[in-house]
C-alpha cells in the first residue's frame, strides 16, 4: 500500500513536479542576487532613512524595503513614474529598479502555470502531491533499509533505486518544506485558510489638518526602526487631510503628517505572522541562505521525477510473465512468490520453466493468493524476499494471516526459498518465518529451508539441483539476470600461486587495451573507453564463453588504479575459473563492473578490521592499497600453505613497510599444527575487543563456511562488552562479502 501510495501521486504528477522543481530552483536565485551588495545601515530609524531620500526625490510618493533589504522609492517626473534603488545612508540614487521579466515569468510559471486560476489550482495540487511523495518516499527509505537508525546507511538495489533514493534523501528535507509550505500558501490563495491579510487597521476620521512636518521628524517614524520597515506611503501633496501609511515587521499604522502622531495601528494577529513565516520559509526572501538551500533541494525534484518514472518502468517490465500457467486446481506443482521489486519472479520464472520442461504442470502466482484449490499438487514452492527489517515483501504481506485459514494438504510437500542479502542482520528473515509457520500448520516439508545471498545464480543453480535430485527429475535452473553492457577488456599480468596444487591460484591483471606496461596509457585507455567508476570492493561479472550466467569476482583494484584485477582458484568443474586459468596476456574477455557500495570501508580514522581467507584476499588487498592516509587497518588472512599461496604476500609487506597496513596476522591451514583465521581472531582477542570498543570497523571477504566461524569466534570475543555481530551489523559496522 505504501509503494502505490508512493508511485500513483509520481506518475501522475511528474512533469508538474519537474516543471515546479526547475522554476523553483531558479527563484531560488532571487534572494541570492537580491542580497549582493546589500547593506542596511544599523540603529537608522525610519525618519531620518526617508528624510535623506525626501532631499533627493522631493516627489516621492512611496519607499518600500524588500526583504532582502534594498531600499526602493517610488516617485513621480514630468516624463512619468519612476522606481529607483537608493542608498539608505544617503539617499541618493544607485540605479533604476527594473525587474526582470525573466524571473517575472518564472514566477507567474512557478504559482499559476501562466494560466492564472486552473494554474493555481494544478500548482497547489501538485504541492500536496510533493507532500505525500516525500513523506512517502522517507517512509519507504527507512522500512527498505531496516529502521530509522540506518536511514543515512548503505542503499541497496539497481542503480535507478540507488540514485532515486540517495537524491531523495539529500534533498527530502528541503523538498518537504518547499511541499508542507506550498500546500499551506495554495490553501491560504483559496479562503480555505485564513491568511490574516484582512485585519487593517481603522482609517482615522479626523487629522490635526495642520502644517505638514518634514519627514524626518516625525515621532511616530522616529520610533520605527528601519529594519523593521516594510513600506512607507506619503500622503498626497496639498492635501492636509491625508496620513502616512507605515507598515512594518510587527504591525500598520496611519500617521499624522502634521504631528507625526500615531492615529491608528493594527498590530499583525498570530495567523498573518505564521502565513508570513510560511511565506519566508517557501521563498527565502529575507533568508537568502535557505533559499540557496531550496534551490539546490529544488534540482532534486527533476531528477526524483526521472528516477522514480525509470523505476516503475523497470518494475513493470519485471512483472511476471509466466508461459504455460496452470490452472491451480490441476498443477502438480504450484510456485508462490514474494516480492517486493519483482525481482524474485525471475528466479520463479526460471523454476517454473524447469519444472514445465520436466513436463509437471506448473502454477505459478503471488503467495498473497495462497489457496485451498490445490487439489492435484504434491509440491508447493515458496520463494521469497525480505523486505526491511525482517519484514514481508508487498506480494507476500498477507501471506501468513491466508495460512491460517488454508489447512495443510497432507499429500503436499513444500520447499522454501529465500532471498536476501547477509549485510542486513535479518537475512532472509521472512523466509524463515514462512518455512516455521508452515510446518507449524502441519505441512511436510520436502527440502530444508534455503537462503540465496544477493541474488546468486550459483547458489539458486545449487539449490535447484538439490530439488531436482530429491524429485528424481534433472532440473537444471540458469538464471540469467539483466546486467550492464560488458568491456572488452585484455590481460596484462597474471601472478600464479600454488600451481602444483589441485586448486591453484591466480591474481589476474586487466587493461581495456593490448598488452602494456605503461599504467598511464592503460588509465588513458580506461577514460577512452568511458568504464564506469569503481572501486576496490565491487564487482566484476564475468562472461565466459558459452555461458549466459556471469561469475562475479571482488575487485581488488579501482579506477584509479587504471586495471581491474582480480584474485581466482580454480574449482574442479568451474566453467568460469577453469576459462580465467587458461588466459595468457594478450588475450581478451568480456566483463561488466557492478557496484558493491555496502562492501567498503567507512571514511574516517576509526580502526578496519580486514579479515579474509583464500581468494577474499583481494578486495581486502585493494583497501589496504588505497590506504593512503595510513589510518589503523589490522588484516587476519588465512591460507593453506604459505611455501605455495601466501597471496600478496610482497604487496602486503610493502604496507606494512610504509604503514599502509598496521598489523599482518596469518593463519596457514595445511601446515604443522595448522590454524584457520579464526583462531587468529581468539589469539588476539584483547586487541580485538580494543580495537571495536574503539569505533572498529569489520570487513569480512572469503566463503560463507569461514564467514560462519569467523561470526562464532567474534560472538565469543566481544561477549565481555555485552556486544555481538548483530549489534555491529546494525550499525553498519560489520559487513561482510562472501561466497
Amino acid at each position: 500500500m505504501l509503494r502505490q501510495l508512493h508511485s500513483f501521486p509520481g506518475l501522475v504528477s511528474v512533469l508538474l513536479v519537474i516543471l515546479l522543481g526547475i522554476t523553483g530552483a531558479l527563484l531560488s536565485l532571487d534572494p541570492v542576487l537580491d542580497r549582493l551588495g546589500t547593506s542596511l545601515p544599523v540603529g537608522v530609524s525610519v525618519a531620518e532613512m526617508a528624510g535623506r531620500v525626501v532631499r533627493h526625490f522631493p516627489d516621492a510618493e512611496q519607499i518600500q524595503r524588500t526583504p532582502s533589504g534594498a531600499i526602493i522609492v517610488y516617485y513621480s517626473t514630468d516624463s512619468g513614474a519612476r522606481v529607483d534603488r537608493v542608498d539608505p545612508v544617503s539617499g541618493k540614487a544607485i540605479a533604476p529598479f527594473v525587474p526582470s521579466v525573466f524571473s517575472r515569468t518564472v514566477k507567474q510559471l512557478h504559482r499559476s502555470l501562466l494560466l492564472d486560476t486552473p494554474g493555481r489550482i494544478a500548482a497547489g495540487i501538485t504541492a500536496l502531491a510533493m507532500l505525500v511523495l516525500c513523506t512517502s518516499g522517507v517512509l519507504l527509505v527507512v522500512k527498505r533499509v531496516g529502521g530509522w537508525r540506518q536511514l543515512l546507511g548503505p542503499l541497496y538495489g539497481s542503480g535507478s533505486q540507488r540514485m532515486h533514493a540517495k537524491v531523495g534523501r539529500m534533498a527530502v528535507v528541503g523538498l518537504l518544506l518547499s511541499a508542507l509550505t506550498g500546500t499551506y500558501m495554495s490553501a491560504a490563495t483559496f479562503g480555505l485558510i485564513s491568511d490574516g491579510n484582512q485585519a487593517e487597521p481603522d482609517f482615522p476620521a479626523t487629522t490635526s489638518g495642520g502644517t505638514p512636518a518634514p519627514v524626518s521628524r516625525l515621532p511616530a517614524l522616529v520610533a520605527s526602526d528601519l529594519a523593521d520597515l516594510r513600506e512607507l506611503v506619503f500622503p498626497i501633496a496639498g492635501d492636509r487631510s491625508a496620513v502616512y501609511t507605515l507598515r512594518t515587521v510587527q504591525g500598520d499604522a496611519y500617521v499624522d503628517q502634521s504631528t507625526g502622531a500615531l492615529l491608528s495601528y493594527r498590530a499583525h494577529s498570530g495567523v498573518r505572522e505564521a502565513y508570513e513565516l510560511v511565506y519566508k520559509l517557501h521563498t527565502g526572501e529575507g533568508l537568502w541562505w535557505l533559499g540557496f538551500v531550496l534551490g539546490l533541494c529544488a534540482l532534486g525534484a527533476p531528477w526524483l521525477a526521472v528516477t522514480g518514472a525509470t523505476v516503475w518502468y523497470q518494475r513493470q517490465r519485471a512483472k511476471p510473465r509466466m508461459i504455460g500457467n496452470s490452472a491451480e486446481q490441476v498443477a502438480d506443482i504450484v510456485i508462490l512468490v514474494g516480492s517486493e521489486n519483482n525481482s524474485t519472479w525471475g528466479f520463479a520464472r526460471v523454476l517454473h520453466d524447469g519444472l514445465r520442461k520436466a513436463g509437471k504442470a506448473v502454477h505459478t502466482a503471488p503467495m498473497n493468493q495462497l489457496s485451498s484449490r490445490y487439489r492435484a499438487a504434491t509440491k508447493l514452492f515458496l520463494l521469497t524476499a525480505t523486505y526491511g527489517d525482517g519484514g514481508a515483501p508487498a506480494s507476500a504481506n498477507q501471506f501468513l494471516a491466508l495460512l491460517e485459514q488454508v489447512p495443510a494438504n497432507p499429500a503436499t510437500q513444500f520447499a522454501v526459498l529465500g532471498f536476501g542479502d547477509r549485510q542486513f542482520a535479518k537475512f532472509c528473515q521472512y523466509g524463515s518465518d514462512v518455512d516455521a509457520a508452515m510446518l507449524a500448520h502441519g505441512w511436510q516439508r520436502m527440502i530444508d529451508l534455503a537462503m540465496i545471498n544477493r541474488q546468486s545464480s550459483q547458489e539458486f543453480a545449487r539449490w535447484g539441483d538439490a530439488v531436482g535430485d530429491r524429485m528424481g527429475i534433472e532440473l537444471q535452473l540458469e538464471h540469467a539476470p539483466a546486467h550492464p553492457r560488458t568491456f572488452h577488456l585484455c590481460l596484462h599480468e597474471r601472478i600464479e600461486y600454488g600451481v602444483q596444487e589441485l586448486e591453484p591460484t591466480v591474481v589476474l591483471r586487466f587493461g581495456t587495451g593490448q598488452a602494456t606496461a605503461d599504467a598511464g596509457m592503460i588509465a588513458r585507455l580506461f577514460r577512452r573507453n568511458r568504464m564506469p567508476r569503481f572501486e576496490a570492493g565491487d564487482l566484476v561479472g564475468v562472461m565466459a564463453p558459452g555461458s549466459a550466467i556471469p561469475r562475479f569476482y571482488s575487485l581488488a583494484s579501482g579506477a584509479r588504479d587504471g586495471l581491474v584485477e582480480i584474485c581466482v582458484r580454480k574449482q574442479a568443474g568451474g566453467v568460469c575459473s577453469t576459462y580465467l586459468h587458461g588466459l595468457r596476456p594478450g588475450e581478451c574477455i568480456e566483463a561488466f563492473i557492478q557496484p558493491n557500495v555496502q562492501f567498503r570501508p567507512a571514511s574516517g580514522k576509526a580502526p578496519v578490521i580486514l579479515i579474509g581467507a583464500g581468494t577474499g584476499i583481494g578486495p581486502l588487498a585493494g583497501f589496504i592499497r588505497n590506504n593512503t592516509g595510513k589510518h589503523p587497518m589490522y588484516l587476519y588472512w588465512g591460507g593453506r600453505d604459505p611455501e605455495s599461496d601466501f597471496l600478496y604476500e610482497p604487496e602486503l609487506r610493502a604496507y606494512l613497510a610504509d604503514r599502509r597496513l598496521t598489523q599482518l596476522h596469518t593463519a596457514f591451514s595445511r601446515i604443522k599444527n595448522g590454524v584457520h583465521v579464526q583462531n587468529r581472531l581468539i589469539d588476539d582477542a584483547d586487541n580485538m575487543r580494543k580495537l571495536i570498543a574503539g569505533g572498529g570497523q569489520v570487513l569480512v571477504c572469503g566463503s560463507s563456511a569461514m564467514a560462519s566461524s569467523v561470526r562464532l569466534a567474534l560472538d565469543a570475543i566481544l561477549a565481555p562488552l555485552n556486544m555481538n555481530v548483530q549489534a555491529l551489523k546494525a550499525v553498519g559496522r560489520y559487513r561482510e562479502d562472501v561466497f
